[in-house]
């Protein structure tokens, strides 16, 4: 039997290529620099009159607001008679408070502005206290009540937020003073708390009343606490300005994923943008568990006019299309992304060959494979094929197979190998 002609195996016929692209984007990672800021609640105190001899108190607060702990080395007051139960140095934790009684005992008769410096670590390094009181003669039984603040602003408030303030009330008489009644007047958008009322206040002691002011809209609001008392009423003016509303925004306002192969996956990146004012960004949600986010920790603070990049994955667990949404939470409004992809099938490989049929009369054909041009060939057909083709699809990606055939005929014998056909699988 003579051995298969040159031309006796065909080309390749067909193979099937999937190809999957990764786009990567890595989040910014914003930094963040510890702060030390020292407050106190009230950076002005009235004494009014004090006799002579005798004194009158007012506690206050320090306040640590900053992000690392903050030391105060030295206090300095510049008039002996006003004095505090604070020693130094003194060590406050972020976010840390501590009280303080401040006293004005005058020896003398007439009017004394003085001040407590405090010296720290604190960015602003120096914080200053003014104290203001009066020295009076003889045995006054006068009562009388000062405000401290003198007026309270509220300022840069986001519509739909709240801010309180506090706003005390001290006898800064000889006498006791009984205080009948407190309300907020001209304006809704203030409230007012405080203890119950009748309330007497000794001589030096005062009380604290809380207003909350909850901006409704875009537009300035004034008002006034009115103060009913046993002594001359008292009027405390109040207002408040409301801060521009943060708008958040997603982009692209879709991401489309393409085709993506089931249990692998494929980035896109997304940003987040913050107009009109700073936005927190609380958390965000995805109502598919093919769809992920990664580059975002919450709560997010944007400011006004900048953006985050995050990247979203899509990870199709099944053939077929999905969809989702992104949903991003912020303080003061909300923004959503549209999702979609399609899951397919694992690509496949297979070498399809065929074949002339030989001019003899023969029984059939075998196939061989190799990997190397230079053999050795192991055959592929279990049986004899009686057919002029055959598909293989055992092949693997990233390999290269070479394939001859054989013809064997009526009385068992077989032929010599055909010539080589070479396939590269991707």
């Amino acid at each position: 039997m003579s051995p298969l002609s040159p031309s006796a195996l065909a080309r390749l016929v067909s193979m099937s290529i999937t190809i999957a692209v990764f786009l990567i984007s890595t989040a910014n990672i914003a930094s963040s620099t510890q702060t030390r800021v020292l407050k106190v609640s009230y950076p002005n105190i009235w004494y009014g009159g004090v006799v002579v001899g005798q004194s009158a108190t007012h506690t206050i607060a320090l306040t640590n607001t900053g992000s690392a702990s903050l030391t105060i080395s030295r206090l300095t007051q510049t008039d002996a008679n006003f004095s505090t139960n604070l020693s130094m140095p003194m060590t406050l934790a972020a976010g840390q408070s501590a009280q303080a009684v401040v006293k004005f005992s005058p020896t003398f008769v007439g009017h004394i502005n003085a001040a407590f410096i405090f010296t720290s670590n604190a960015t602003d390094g120096r914080l200053v206290l003014n104290v203001h009181g009066g020295g009076i003669k003889g045995t006054a039984t006068a009562g009388a009540l000062a405000p401290s603040p003198a007026s309270l602003n509220f300022s840069g408030v986001q519509a739909g937020s709240s801010m309180t303030l506090p706003e005390t009330l001290m006898n800064s008489g000889n006498a006791s003073v009984t205080v009948s009644a407190t309300k907020v007047q001209g304006n809704n958008q203030f409230t007012l708390t405080g203890p119950g009322l009748p309330l007497t206040l000794a001589a030096g002691h005062s009380m604290t009343l809380n207003v909350t002011y909850t901006p409704t809209g875009s537009a300035s609001a004034s008002g006034s606490i009115s103060v009913a008392s046993s002594v001359p009423s008292l009027t405390i003016p109040i207002s408040g300005t409301t801060a521009a509303t943060g708008s958040l925004k997603v982009t692209p306002g879709a991401l489309s994923f393409g085709n993506v192969t089931v249990g692998s996956s494929t980035n896109l990146t997304g940003t987040l943008t913050a107009s009109g004012a700073s936005v927190v960004v609380s958390a965000a949600s995805v109502n598919s568990t093919e769809f992920s986010l990664t580059g975002l920790s919450f709560p997010l603070t944007i400011g006004a006019g900048k953006s985050v990049s995050f990247t979203a994955i899509f990870k199709p667990k099944a053939t077929g299309s999905a969809s989702a949404n992104f949903t991003f939470t912020g303080n003061t409004s909300t923004a959503s992304e549209a999702l979609s992809g399609t899951g397919m099938a694992a690509a496949t490989h297979s070498v399809a060959l065929s074949w002339q049929a030989d001019s003899s009369s023969v029984e059939g054909y075998n196939v061989y494979r190799s990997g190397s041009t230079s053999g050795p060939f192991s055959k592929l057909t279990s049986s004899l094929d009686g057919n002029t083709s055959y598909t293989d699809s055992t092949v693997q990606s990233g390999n290269t197979y070479f394939y001859v055939t054989t013809a064997v005929g009526n009385d068992g014998a077989e032929s010599s190998y055909s010539n080589q056909v070479r396939a590269s699988i991707p």
